[in-house]
């Protein structure tokens, strides 16, 4: 059995909440309660058929951000061993005087970098060569405690509802 989309449901628990209440109504209370808790068993089986399919993607989503880390590890590994054996072939060459190698598929070289600055002590270089860097960031527990105190221009405590799913 397909159950109406959960929308549809509390659409009609509503509109039947609406009539059935209507004092005017000539009606059973016992036929009243009977609507009422159809709709509201309904209400409840689609929300947990939809709390379970929420729950199934939180896990895939989940197993995926696994998946990533140890890609991501997976990765970290390869470069680096990648890199060790950049320095390694390097190092050799320089160490024979070897400084080019062809081959069918690539050509090994030794180059010298670009100049790059090294700075040894920043105390003793001139100001022209300094400039300040200032970042501002906003306190938030330091201000959530002052807030449960006081008012304070420019913020407010706001509290937000969630689902729980236990």
């Amino acid at each position: 059995m397909t159950l109406p989309t959960l929308y549809e449901i509390r659409s009609d628990y509503l509109e039947a909440l609406e009539v059935l209440s209507d004092p005017e109504l000539d009606m059973p209370t016992e036929a009243i309660a009977d609507t009422l808790e159809g709709l509201e068993g309904q209400l409840q089986e689609k929300a947990v058929n939809v709390a379970a399919f929420l729950r199934h993607l939180e896990a895939t989503a989940e197993a995926i951000k696994e998946a990533e880390a140890r890609m991501a590890q997976r990765r970290r590994a390869i470069e680096n061993r990648a890199a060790g054996l950049r320095d390694y072939l390097k190092l050799n060459m320089e160490a024979t005087g070897i400084t080019r190698i062809e081959s069918p598929w690539f050509e090994l070289a030794i180059r010298k970098n670009p100049p790059s600055v090294e700075v040894d002590d920043e105390d003793k270089l001139p100001a022209e060569f300094k400039r300040e860097v200032t970042a501002i960031k906003v306190d938030r527990a330091a201000l959530k405690a002052a807030l449960k105190e006081r008012a304070i221009p420019g913020a407010r405590l706001t509290t937000g509802t969630r689902l729980a799913i236990r």
